[in-house]
């Protein structure tokens, strides 16, 4: 069976696959970041008080 898709869009699909996955990854990492300076604040904030 001969293969339909066109190389170039098997090559756009796997980079927005890796992109995808990627942003994944740093989006958590920057969810994780942000979330430790709101803690740090709250207990700045708990020590003020």
């Amino acid at each position: 069976m001969e293969n339909k898709t066109p190389r170039w869009l098997t090559l756009v699909m796997v980079a927005l696959f890796s992109t995808a996955v990627a942003s994944c990854a740093t989006m958590e990492g920057a969810g994780e970041d942000i979330e430790s300076a709101g803690e740090a604040i709250q207990d700045e904030a708990e020590e003020n008080n």
